[in-house]
């Protein structure tokens, strides 16, 4: 029987050439090797308020957009968190024995009350019970995660040994942080930077069109050239190498870095044969977002059909806890 694995899904839209390399690909993979749910976190974007119209438009923008890049709903479980009602009922189960004090400790709400000052509301504070709710609900056993949330994880290690032990099961296993970065490839930015980023500004869109895609990167960062044979690149050079490493051939990789090697590469055409090489990595991509983008209907009947299926794990669950607790069904 194959691990389960929980995954929210920022209901951002726009993913770049990070993302791919990053979070979907590792995605791609563990459809293949897990039982996987992946869910859009709409209700998690509560805390910022979002326009109405928004909602409905990200998350179908989302689901689009991790459809043309290969996620399958017949491989994994793809939903909207709004459609799992029972992620309500589980939450508020959770807040009712956390703890003012550990919620307020958390580096997350810090840092977001520090950001939206004016409206530090109670779903920021209790994020951390939101996202344990997400994840036991469907009793996972792994949670891919980055760096900037290995906090929320322990947190809902503790939410599961917390029931278990004030109810005396054994119900909810403590979830575990999985990652994939070792296999993951990090995409630089465009202005020099070590990493891309949408709050940088210095992203390649799997939406952006060739002629979007030819003007940032001939407006990438660049140096004044070697300045002796063999010698070594600087941060930003070595940016524009990596992008040739992951979009372009082995053989075109090898003549620039020849170039560079010998002190006769021209930047311009540098970045002229990336830009090229990076249009035609995303152009299928963007032509299967183009199709599901144009199909909404075929968009929803995917979201209808993976929130039913999360909701027969969710109600077991949900039906085990309210026995354990007392109530009934």
């Amino acid at each position: 029987m194959k691990e389960t694995v929980v995954s929210g899904i920022r209901p951002t839209g726009n993913l770049h050439l990070g993302n791919y390399f990053g979070a979907v690909k590792s995605f791609l993979q563990m459809q293949n090797d897990y039982n996987c749910y992946f869910f859009i976190a709409d209700w998690h974007s509560l805390t910022t308020r979002p326009k109405p119209e928004n909602i409905v438009n990200s998350a179908r923008t989302i689901l689009a957009e991790y459809l043309a890049c290969g996620l399958d709903p017949e491989k994994a479980t793809i939903y909207v968190q709004s459609d799992v009602k029972e992620v309500l009922e589980l939450y508020l189960f959770l807040n009712m024995n956390a703890y003012l004090g550990e919620l307020e400790r958390c580096t997350t709400f810090k840092e977001k009350a520090r950001k939206q000052p004016d409206n530090v509301n109670a779903g920021l504070l209790t994020y951390p019970t939101l996202m344990a709710a997400d994840i036991l609900l469907h009793r996972a056993v792994k949670v891919p995660v980055g760096k900037d949330q290995e906090q929320n994880m322990e947190m809902a290690r503790k939410f599961a040994r917390r029931f278990n032990t004030m109810y005396g099961v054994e119900f909810f296993p403590e979830p575990q942080n999985f990652s994939l970065s070792e296999k993951a490839v990090k995409i630089p930015g465009l202005d020099g930077s070590g990493k891309m980023g949408k709050s940088e500004g210095n992203c390649i869109y799997l939406m952006d069109d060739e002629a979007t895609i030819k003007k940032k990167v001939m407006k990438a960062v660049t140096d004044q050239g070697p300045q002796e044979m063999n010698s070594t690149r600087s941060e930003v050079i070595e940016n524009l190498f990596t992008f040739l490493s992951i979009v372009s051939t082995p053989d075109t990789y090898q003549y620039f870095d020849e170039k560079w090697n010998d002190c006769s590469i021209r930047y311009g055409d540098l970045k002229k044969q990336l830009a090229a090489d990076i249009a035609a990595f995303n152009a299928p991509i963007r032509e299967r977002l183009a199709e599901y983008m144009a199909n909404t209907e075929l968009l929803d009947r995917i979201a209808r059909e993976g929130a039913e299926k999360a909701r027969e794990s969710a109600r077991k669950t949900i039906d085990e806890v309210r026995q354990i607790i007392g109530f009934r069904k």
